[in-house]
């Protein structure tokens, strides 16, 4: 694994999205945008980030990418001490083919989604990256699911072996926060569509270690309506700053 400069890793943060799940909300300005209360998701990130001693920031940008620009620009007090820089792509290139176009990632590095919002401990999951010896660590978390049907369990005879109404399955998923070492990136080819899953595959495949992290926290993917009204509720009781803090007392 690749020596670490002292200190927090840069980070890039993947706010070229549409946003379609939250029209009409995005229809006229970008999903990073979108606001909780009066403060939009990535100020909000940003502060997270800030918070845990990532200093270098990079966002790739699509969609009414100036408008991003212009945000960030018109609030210096922002990012006061960090540096940040912007990539903007012409055309789409996927949750993880965007990377290619990010000059000088050359150590350990965070990728986080645009709209994520979170207590999860950056600090504590590069610790167990580390641990790890890990190409790729990606944050996870443990979410159940009900199934809106009665299941009906059969055995290859066509006999009804169980039925069970509406169960409930628990897994483990993707968080939108993501630890990457550099050799990752010998596996995206520059200018072709590339999402996630599909590197991650492709990692798999070359025998690559890829881990998972898992601690106790609070996750919101603002990308659902749901969850986007969880946000400001959170808002609405003041408890808006457990999402900018390096997780909690474990």
């Amino acid at each position: 694994m690749s020596a670490l400069p002292s200190g927090m890793p840069r980070a890039v943060i993947l706010a070229g999205g549409k946003g379609t799940r939250l029209k009409p909300f995005t229809a006229s300005f970008p999903k990073p945008l979108v606001p909780i209360g009066d403060i939009p998701i990535l100020e909000i990130l940003l502060t997270k980030l800030r918070n845990a001693g990532v200093t270098d920031i990079t966002l790739t940008l699509g969609h009414l990418a100036e408008l991003i620009q212009a945000y960030i620009s018109q609030r210096p007090g922002l990012l006061e001490g960090a540096t940040i820089r912007y990539v903007r792509e012409s055309e789409p290139t996927g949750t993880a083919g965007s990377l290619a176009s990010v000059e000088g990632l050359t150590e350990t590095f965070f990728v986080l989604n645009g709209d994520v919002m979170t207590s999860l401990s950056l600090t504590r999951m590069l610790e167990f990256h580390r641990r790890q010896g890990a190409a790729l660590t990606v944050a996870a978390h443990q979410m159940e699911s009900r199934c809106e049907f009665g299941v009906v369990e059969t055995g290859a005879d066509g006999f009804v072996r169980a039925y069970v109404e509406k169960p409930v399955r628990t897994d483990f998923v993707s968080m939108g926060i993501y630890l990457y070492e550099p050799e990752v990136l010998q596996h995206i080819e520059p200018g072709r569509y590339l999402d996630f899953p599909t590197l991650v595959n492709r990692l798999l495949a070359a025998g690559k270690r890829v881990a998972a992290f898992q601690e106790p926290c609070r996750w919101l993917d603002i990308g659902r309506p749901e969850e986007y009204a969880a946000a400001q509720q959170a808002f609405e009781t003041n408890t808006l700053d457990y999402f900018t803090r390096d997780g909690d007392e474990p």
